[in-house]
């Protein structure tokens, strides 16, 4: 099969990944073989293929936001035929008995293992996944719009609630790519006013287009203080100014894997009057059974930019480069 590796970790601008041919995995005992249809491609792919993320497999595969459909299944595995449509998400494995396992948080399993980072992932033609962490995807969710609500949805959705947005209140989105365009969707449709904070011009027509109240430019507070806000741009230096558009007692969400070094904060302007800053870590799979049943309710859908898999790295320079509204995804073939 074809299949794309992380070869040297450095700017997507030089060639990180070189295209190369393998085998077609072996499931193990308790995996799903699964024929890749379309994979999302998100920005901790970006940061896996420059370094930000150090590989955890050396040569690894990326990609975490795989629609596929199962070609083969382990000796161990039941419930899952030939042919059933599946998808493949960030996490992919816990030990399932850990004290955090136990009380229902996994996404903090000290020993969690992860698609595309651990474990070769979807830029490729073929991938597998452990049963228990493979999702079944809704009818109503085609292939490439629900490849990537299958982490930037997920992650996205498990901030929204982080931030402990009341219903009916007043959400900030401070950056709006992939994962920020689907929160924006759920918030809306649960009653939510949403201010959406982006320097591209674009993702502003978007958010707008999607319902937002206002769509504004880093340089401009948004018209009204904030009940909670969730910081989706990898750029530390957007703490302080995410906080001091909080109302008192708001809730900041920080929804990425990777951030850049925070400035100080002032306390009585960043902080005082009960303002909170907590972080989001993966996901739990309720969280992304929970959230892919509420985008089918909601009528959630990626606005979607197709590349053929052979040219994963131009996605991944047109993603830094901010080229693109939306997502972008990948199909093999």
């Amino acid at each position: 099969m074809r299949a794309w590796s992380v070869v040297e970790q450095g700017p997507v601008e030089g060639e990180p990944l070189k295209e190369i041919e393998r085998p077609v995995p072996e499931p193990g005992p308790d995996e799903l073989l699964v024929r890749v249809r379309a994979c999302g491609v998100c920005r901790t792919d970006l940061h896996v293929a420059e370094g930000d993320l150090p590989v955890h497999r050396a040569g690894v595969t990326p990609g975490h936001e795989v629609v596929g459909e199962v070609a083969g299944t382990g000796a161990q595995v039941f419930g899952f035929a030939l042919g059933d449509r599946v998808g493949v998400a960030w996490l992919r494995r816990t030990d399932g008995v850990c004290a955090y396992c136990a009380r229902g948080d996994e996404n903090l399993c000290p020993r969690s293992r992860y698609t595309g980072w651990d474990a070769d992932g979807g830029y490729a033609e073929y991938t597998t996944v452990p049963a228990p962490f493979a999702y079944r995807l809704p009818e109503a969710l085609d292939d490439v719009p629900a490849a990537p609500l299958l982490c930037a949805g997920i992650i996205g959705f498990r901030a929204l609630r982080r931030s402990g947005l009341p219903r009916g209140g007043r959400l900030g989105l401070y950056g709006f790519g992939g994962s920020a365009h689907l929160c924006a969707q759920v918030a809306l449709a649960e009653g939510a006013t949403v201010h959406v904070i982006t320097r591209d011009e674009v993702s502003r027509r978007l958010a707008l287009e999607l319902g937002a109240a206002s769509a504004r430019d880093l340089a401009e507070p948004p018209p009204e203080p904030l009940d909670a806000a969730i910081l989706f741009a990898p750029a530390g230096e957007l703490v302080p100014v995410a906080l001091r558009a909080l109302d008192r007692g708001g809730v900041l969400a920080l929804a990425g894997i990777h951030l850049t070094d925070v400035p100080p904060l002032h306390y009585e302007t960043d902080l005082f009057y009960e303002k909170e800053v907590r972080s989001v870590t993966a996901n739990t799979r309720a969280d992304g059974r929970e959230f892919l049943a509420l985008a089918a309710r909601y009528g959630v859908r990626a606005t979607t930019h197709r590349y053929p898999l052979d040219r994963a790295p131009e996605a991944l320079r047109d993603l830094k480069a901010g080229r693109f509204d939306g997502a972008a995804v990948l199909v093999p073939g």
